[in-house]
Formats: C-alpha cells, structure tokens, sequence
C-alpha cells in the first residue's frame, strides 16, 4: 500500500534502482512488533546502545567512534521522521494535538543538536560535549514518551485489536524511505513533511555509502557492503 501510494506521488523517485529496492525490501526487512510502544522502545534502546558504544571506545580508537557515530545519526533520523510521519498524527488523532505538538518540538531540539553532531570530528573538543547534550535530551524526551505518551495511546488503541500493531507496522515501514540524516529546517508534520522526507531520503542514501558504519549493522547490510567506507569527516558537513 505504502508502495503503492508513493509511485502515484513520486514516479521519478521510485525510478531510481535504490530507491524501488527499498521499497520491495519493506515486507520483507521490518521486524513485527505486537505494538507501536513495542517498535518505540526497540528504537530507544538500540539509540541508547550506539551512544555507550561511542563512549566506551578507547579515545585513540577514532575509527570505532566515527562508525558508531554514523550509526547513531543514521538510526536518530529515521527514528526521528518516522514518529513524526505516524506517531504523532496517531497522538492527535487518539490522545490531543498539545502532545504532538510537545514531541515536534523535542525532535526540533534534537535535530539541531543531531546536525551539528553529524559534521564533528569525534577528535573535535565540541564532539563530546555535543554529543551528551544530545544524549541528555534524547533520554528526557524518550522518559517523557515511554512514561506518558505511549501509556496513553496504548489504552485507547486497545479499543480495536491489532490497531497498534498496525501502526507499528507502519512506522517500522516508513523508516526505510525518510532521511537518514537531521533535517532540523523540513517540515515536522504531514502533508509537507511526507513530500520533502521523500525528496531528501535519495540524497542522503547516496551520502551513507561513503560512510563507515560498524560491521554487520544496519546501514552495511542495506548497502550489501562491509561498512568500510569513509567517516563523518570525510565526505559532506552539515
């Protein structure tokens, strides 16, 4: 369906051989949670695990924390557009637009962090700092989701079985065709978001394979390389 509705919208950009790769790849690459907080919190937890994986690295191991700083941007941003394309619409449609509208503005905060973040050198004296910044945020919005929102939606959910599961489908889905990288200047809502998440997603995919990412994750695999390309700093700021 999802394919579907974007060849109607966009036929140029499902076109392009990576693009239509992605999208066949959508039945087949996402994991199927019984609930959207299910989807959620995998999310957070697999964020969490890139940010101790950046710090326990050894300060000389500059190439271990380029990687997992890849990865970290590159599973923020997906994590980022896609709450915003079903979650939050979810929130206004089940629960109220003030909470939506809190959340966008959380991920407004964390997108500008995550920008700066994604043109540091981790051998930079602003990586650090930047980076717990990011990290001290991110942790109060995903408390404030998984202690609130989500609660909250999944009791209204509840009034038709498999409806969460549906939006977890979703969100799971949508995560395979939105930007990889922050985009703090984008629209944050649909129509608008949808339109320019899909017209930068192509950019920003020819941009991940030039970079490293750690072995055997995500990005690598999507690419079908062994995560051996360049770093942060090595092609592209901004």
């Amino acid at each position: 369906m999802i394919t579907h509705r974007l060849r109607l919208l966009y036929p140029a950009l499902l076109a392009r051989p990576g693009f239509t790769l992605a999208a066949r790849r959508l039945t087949t690459q996402t994991t199927a949670f019984n609930t959207v907080t299910d989807a959620i919190k995998a999310d957070h937890r697999e964020l969490e695990r890139y940010y101790d994986n950046i710090v326990a690295a050894e300060p000389e191991d500059v190439d271990t924390k380029v990687r997992w700083q890849n990865m970290l941007v590159w599973e923020l941003a997906r994590h980022s557009v896609g709450e915003e394309l079903v979650l939050y619409p979810a929130f206004e449609d089940y629960l109220t637009r003030a909470i939506a509208d809190k959340d966008r503005s959380a991920h407004l905060d964390l997108k500008h962090k995550l920008k700066t973040l994604q043109s540091l050198y981790p051998s930079s004296k602003e990586f650090t700092p930047t980076l717990d910044s990011l990290i001290a945020s991110l942790r109060y919005h995903i408390a404030e989701e998984e202690t609130h929102d989500l609660p909250a939606l999944e009791d209204k959910l509840a009034i038709r079985e498999g409806l969460s599961r549906s939006l977890a489908r979703s969100f799971e889905r949508t995560k395979w065709l939105v930007p990889t990288r922050a985009h703090p200047s984008a629209p944050d809502r649909p129509p608008w978001e949808t339109v320019v998440a899909f017209l930068n997603a192509p950019i920003d995919r020819v941009r991940d394979v030039f970079l490293r990412f750690p072995a055997g994750d995500t990005p690598a695999a999507e690419k079908g390389v062994k995560g051996e390309g360049q770093g942060v700093e090595d092609f592209g700021r901004g």
